[in-house]
């Protein structure tokens, strides 16, 4: 059976996914399974991306969690939050990602709450906040998401 990529999401996040219920896009991705991001929240055009880092796993040479590591945490909540528009036939792809970084991490959780700034037809403008286990700001990204139809979203 295929939800709608919200309802699967939510399912997920509620840990009431049966087996044989799936949908069009996949989740958890690759990407969030290596890195061992969670989507924690979900929500029409809204998601929180969760990830615990460590200087064992996610330090750059100053031993700070590389800022690579915080920019893909933020793209991944861009494109969970982008994904609950995206019906069966369409896909999406990133134009523009631009991030702001605010305070080092040292390791720790960290949070990225996406929403759109502009939600169109085929362009869209999100934000998203990054914040330590304080709960303060260590970045904050925006970015320009295009809706793929037809032939353009085909093998994507």
């Amino acid at each position: 059976m295929k939800l709608p990529i919200l309802a699967y999401l939510q399912s997920m996040i509620n840990k009431s996914l049966l087996p044989e219920i799936n949908t069009h896009l996949q989740y958890p991705t690759a990407i969030a399974t290596t890195l061992g991001m969670e989507v924690i929240e979900i929500g029409p055009g809204r998601a929180t991306i969760s990830i615990e880092t460590s200087k064992e796993l996610h330090a750059n040479q100053q031993g700070t969690i590389h800022g690579g590591l915080i920019s893909e945490l933020a793209d991944a909540a861009i494109g969970t939050a982008h994904s609950t528009f995206i019906e069966r036939g369409e896909s999406f792809t990133t134009i523009e990602l631009k991030i702001n970084f605010y305070r080092p991490v040292f390791s720790g959780s960290l949070k990225a709450k996406a929403y759109p700034l502009h939600k169109g037809k085929n362009v869209s403008h999100y934000l998203c906040e990054v914040k330590n286990a304080e709960d303060k700001t260590v970045a904050m990204a925006t970015s320009t998401v295009m809706t793929l139809r037809g032939e353009m979203a085909v093998g994507r």
